[in-house]
């Protein structure tokens, strides 16, 4: 386990946060989803809120930690593509390639099935695995992130806050469309209406890259007014879904505070990231420090793997649970570990960063 000791502790400890919690919303799936996609009520749906609300907030934290480290994109755009896609394209498709043959040997679909899902991979994850729509996204800011960079490079301060306010401004559209079912040019003929290109994930990487720019060194005011954003976005994001259980049918209709895309839920995100982001360890070759550290490392491979693992405890263990009260924290500590114990174990074979990243 070869780190090296210039890592930013505060941030690896972002990612290990952000990929634990992934799996921990993974995990609460089995009790609020039912067939279908419609929403299992009761008590288990109460605590997976309970769990799970700041949940929400993983995947935003990858996406700023991406803009933090990918932003500005300098050199050309060649090798920075073949070394970004050798790192996340290839294992990406491999694994798409493993979960088509695991529902085979799951029994779910026929071998022609995995055949032909294998070859569906350019279209659309290969196979119903809903947690690799995230690299999709990836790829796209990917993509974007050399056109986007001379602006950031030659932007001022004020103009980077002028496209974040903007795109603060849109992550209120799924609140607004409560009571307008289309605003600022939307209609069924015309998908790209007013603000369309301030919306989506791209915020959250620039919001990354400002944060690096700005704020990257230690403010007093950043640990408060985290916990301030954290507790407040939290909120509005468990009372939604709390409200909405009793009455929703759909879980597209129940998770609408739980949606990448709103104000909460980049509050949150925003909130964990000051608070941590420079927290430091006395002793960077200690255990902890060597583990996160490695961890954070790995968490690419972690996601990638987790739902076999997922659900290969949840069939073995759920006899001996009587509810997600107990079993969503448990099982997701479960297959975090187990996880990072796979992932750290394929790390020796030869090539294995085209299987982990």
């Amino acid at each position: 386990m070869e780190i090296s000791s210039k890592r930013n502790f505060g941030l690896d400890l972002l990612r290990v946060i952000a990929c634990y919690l992934v799996i921990q919303v993974h995990a609460g799936e089995f009790f609020y989803i039912g067939e279908g996609g419609t929403v299992i009520p009761g008590i288990d749906s109460f605590w997976v809120n309970v769990y799970n609300s700041v949940g929400r907030a993983a995947v935003p934290l990858f996406v700023m930690l991406t803009g933090f480290f990918l932003l500005p994109v300098k050199g050309e755009m060649k090798p920075f593509f073949r070394k970004r896609f050798s790192r996340v394209l290839i294992p990406f498709i491999i694994w798409c390639a493993l979960y088509a043959f695991y529902q085979f040997f799951m029994g779910k679909v026929d071998f022609q099935t995995a055949c032909i899902n294998v070859l569906k991979i350019v279209i659309n994850f290969g196979t119903e695995v809903g947690h690799l729509w995230y690299v999709y996204m990836l790829i796209g800011l990917y993509l974007f992130a050399p056109i986007i960079s001379p602006w950031i490079q030659s932007a001022s301060r004020k103009s980077i806050e002028f496209f974040l306010a903007i795109w603060a401004v849109t992550l209120f559209l799924p609140y607004i469309h409560l009571v307008f079912n289309e605003v600022w040019g939307e209609c069924f003929w015309n998908p790209t209406p007013m603000l369309h290109y301030f919306t989506g994930f791209l915020g959250y990487a620039v919001l990354g890259y400002y944060i690096k720019a700005y704020w990257n060194k230690p403010q007093k005011w950043n640990f408060p007014v985290g916990l301030l954003l954290l507790v407040a976005g939290y909120f509005v994001t468990y009372y939604g879904f709390s409200e909405r259980l009793n009455t929703s049918e759909l879980v597209s209709d129940l998770e609408l505070t739980w949606g990448y895309g709103t104000i909460n839920v980049a509050m949150m995100g925003l909130g964990l990231f000051l608070m941590l982001k420079n927290v430091e360890i006395n002793n960077s070759d200690s255990f902890v420090g060597r583990i996160v550290t490695d961890i954070s490392l790995k968490s690419y491979g972690m996601y990638l793997l987790h739902i076999m693992l997922l659900n290969f405890f949840y069939t073995y263990l759920e006899p001996y649970f009587s509810g997600a009260v107990s079993f969503v924290p448990c099982l997701a500590v479960i297959t975090f570990i187990a996880s990072y114990l796979v992932i750290y174990a394929l790390s020796f074979l030869p090539k294995s960063k085209y299987l982990i990243g």
